[in-house]
This record gives C-alpha cells, sequence and structure tokens, in this order.
C-alpha cells in the first residue's frame, strides 16, 4: 500500500510525507490507494529511505511496461536541470575566511572565560554570568566551526585532486607538440580558498544561481523521451555547472536494460556544450545537437530593418 502511494503521488506531483498523509485524509483518490488508512509522514519518510533500492527498480519496470505497450520507444532524448531549494537557508553558510576568523574569537573568549574562573574568589563576576554555560555554549559552537573547517578541508583535496589531473593531462599534451602556442597552463593551487563555503543545515547542498540571485540547492537533472515525454533517468548532483552532468546522464542512459532500445540523439541547451561532451556523445553512438552558445531574441537578418525616419 505505501509502494501504490508513494509511486501515485510522484504521478500526481505530490512528493512530500506531509502532503501525503494529508492526501489520505481529505482526497478520495489517495483515501481509495490508501484503503482509507491514514500511515503517518514519519512512516512514509521512512519506508521511502529504508527501501529506496528497492524502490528504484520499479521505476525501470514501469519504463519496460511503456515500452511492450508501445509507448516508449528509445530513440531521441532531452536532457535538462533544474536547481531544487535545499531545506536550509544561504545565510548558514560559512566561509573558509570567516570561521577562521571566528574559531581565533572563540578560543580567545574561551581562555578569556578561564582566566575569570580562575581569579572568581578574587574579583567579581559580572551578574548574570554562568561561566560553565558561557564555556558549554562557546565550546559548542568552536566545535562546529572546526567540523566545517575540516569539511571544506576535504572538498578542496578533492577539487585539487581533480585539477591536478586535469592540468598533467594538459602539460602531457602540451608536450608533444613542437611547438606549443600560448602560455602553459597555471598548476592548482592546493588548500582551501577563502571564499570556500559549507553550509552548518546542509553540508551536501551548495551555493547555486536561480531565482533572480542565489540559494542553496542542489542540481536535478533529467532526462527525457522526446516522443512519450517519459523520464527515462535522472539524478542530483552538487555541481552548479551543468557541463559535468551529462557524463553521468549518459552513463544513467547507457543502464537502461537492452530491451528498451538504444538512445541515438541528445539535445541539450548551451550549458552543456563543451568540447569533452560532444566526443562523450559520439563515443556512445549519440549524435548530439547541443547549442554551442546563446542568442538574443528577435534577431533579424542584416539588412531587413530600416530606420524609423525611412517610414511614411
Amino acid at each position: 500500500m505505501l509502494t501504490t502511494l508513494l509511486f501515485y503521488g510522484y504521478a500526481t506531483g505530490v512528493f512530500s510525507g506531509r502532503k501525503l498523509e494529508q492526501g489520505t485524509s481529505d482526497s478520495i483518490a489517495f483515501r481509495y490507494v490508501a484503503a482509507n488508512t491514514n500511515p503517518d509522514h514519519d512512516t512514509i519518510a521512512d519506508f521511502r529511505q529504508r527501501f529506496l533500492p528497492q524502490l528504484a527498480k520499479f521505476f525501470v519496470q514501469i519504463l519496460e511496461i511503456a515500452h511492450e505497450t508501445g509507448v516508449l520507444k528509445l530513440g531521441s532524448v532531452s536532457l535538462d536541470g533544474i536547481r531544487v531549494k535545499a531545506n536550509a537557508s544561504k545565510h548558514s553558510a560559512l566561509s573558509y575566511e570567516y570561521a577562521s576568523r571566528l574559531e581565533k574569537q572563540l578560543m580567545a573568549e574561551i581562555a578569556e572565560l578561564f582566566k575569570k574562573a580562575e581569579s572568581a574568589d578574587q574579583a567579581a563576576i559580572p551578574d548574570g554570568m554562568n561561566i560553565p554555560e558561557e564555556l558549554a555554549r562557546r565550546e559548542e559552537r568552536l566545535k562546529a566551526i572546526v567540523e566545517a573547517k575540516a569539511e571544506i578541508d576535504r572538498r578542496a583535496k578533492e577539487r585539487h585532486a581533480t585539477e591536478q589531473e586535469a592540468y598533467e593531462r594538459k602539460m602531457t599534451e602540451r608536450s608533444k607538440k613542437d611547438k606549443p602556442k600560448g602560455s602553459p597552463p597555471r598548476p592548482p593551487e592546493a588548500g582551501p580558498a577563502g571564499k570556500d563555503q559549507v553550509n552548518l543545515t546542509d553540508g551536501d547542498s551548495r551555493i547555486m544561481p536561480g531565482g533572480g540571485g542565489f540559494e542553496q540547492a542542489y542540481n536535478a537533472q533529467a532526462a527525457v523521451d522526446t516522443a512519450s515525454m517519459l523520464v527515462v533517468a535522472g539524478h542530483v548532483s552538487q555541481n552548479t555547472n551543468d557541463k559535468k552532468e551529462l557524463e553521468p546522464a549518459v552513463d544513467s542512459i547507457e543502464a537502461l536494460p537492452g530491451n528498451l532500445g538504444s538512445v541515438d540523439t541528445l539535445l541539450a541547451d548551451s550549458g552543456y556544450f563543451s568540447e569533452t561532451n560532444v566526443f562523450l556523445c559520439e563515443e556512445n553512438e549519440i549524435t548530439p545537437y547541443i547549442a554551442p552558445g546563446r542568442e538574443g531574441h528577435n534577431q533579424f537578418p542584416y539588412g531587413t530593418i530600416q530606420r524609423a525616419s525611412t517610414y511614411p
């Protein structure tokens, strides 16, 4: 029943456990699916989390049923993404530079509180100050900051390893040329940058452009069959740039059961365009139709627009 409830909710655009729970009370369709029972949202969430690997297989079975009934015939897919807002505020993000300043400040405050505790017998403590509570509060904040800095350090090491690999590859290609053009690529810098951030509420999310500004979010991707409009592959990432999302999308498409057919065409906007992505599609025998750039609206051929003063 819970499986049916989840899939009916997904099919009708209801995803949150609380809204699914509410639907089993005030929606005839949901009450029918739930056999007139009212599962709690925590039960729904625990079920979804516990059986996610098993539930994922059902999505593939749905595609196979769609193929058997003639609804789905893989050939052309369209890839696009959307920013999904995290359950965290961007104001909860902490930069490495600011975290380092806070760390020094808190350590100085803790040292000062220890001094006041040692001299409590000789000097009066300000009214309302509870030194053990003040120490505990600052030590808790200090622990959170140290953990945040450690996470930023870990990410910086991963980024440096990736950039170092790309740098060495470029240098190898450059060394093979007799007279390489241009300046040699710069080696990547190790360690975190001052503006590198981590969110204290949701450490897996990232600050991404969206909604006319920036927000704490995830990058959700979907590959859709252009004929049936069925989603055939999808994933969620932490990358703010869509250029890195084409490869995992192609990997997901290639992992689909062979009886669904094969994808031979992929459509995507300019955010996915790169030489690497074009070659990747060709290696997988997929023809890429990826916009290489953006054009302004209302573009007219040269000479078709006259000055307003020339009209009668």
